[in-house]
């Protein structure tokens, strides 16, 4: 939900009274009093125009954005690292999830325009594939056949290994038997 900066200037001037406004409708109170907290913290930091709606948006450079997610990735709080650097936590987060699976180059800026028309459209080719020489068919084949000798011989392996497991598996319950048929005659005794 978007605030006007007079709503906030009077959210934060009831917060320094220790009270609370009233919690605006389709917002749960433990979020918009998070909310305020958070408006108290930037005019703090960064002065009390930080919470005015700015026409436009910051540009952030690489740099200053690989620099914010590795002051999260060191240990700081994302929350924390947001507040001091005057952005939205949501933004930094997701500057963290894309350095995080895309690294480095996941923090560049995408071009966000729509791609401009070409009047040619591009037939995109169906590759055929190439013929193979004979000694490449024969050596296909070789290992098509080896490949399935590997395959039949970890199959093998497999079942022994169950083989071992079941015998183990009931050497273990004999001897408990033995050992409970024992402990049993002792105490009759």
């Amino acid at each position: 939900m978007r605030y006007s900066y007079e709503f906030k200037r009077k959210a934060i001037e009831l917060f320094y009274q220790g009270k609370w406004p009233k919690t605006p409708a389709g917002v749960s109170t433990h979020t918009f009093h998070r909310q305020i907290r958070e408006w108290v913290k930037l005019e703090r930091l960064h002065g009390s125009d930080i919470n005015k709606c700015r026409g436009t948006n910051k540009y952030w450079s690489l740099k200053e954005k690989y620099e914010l997610v590795c002051q999260v990735l060191s240990g700081q709080g994302l929350r924390a690292v947001a507040i001091v650097a005057g952005i939205n936590s949501g933004q930094l987060y997701q500057w963290v999830h894309k350095y995080k699976t895309l690294g480095y180059n996941g923090l560049m800026n995408k071009p966000k325009e729509r791609p401009t028309k070409d009047c040619k459209m591009k037939v995109t080719k169906t590759i055929l594939p190439r013929k193979l020489k004979e000694s490449e068919y024969e050596e296909l084949i070789r290992l098509r056949a080896e490949i399935a000798y590997i395959k039949a011989e970890n199959e093998v392996i497999k079942k022994e290994i169950a083989l071992r497991e079941e015998k183990e598996a009931a050497r273990l319950k004999a001897k408990k038997q033995r050992l409970s048929k024992c402990s049993a005659n002792k105490t009759i005794n």
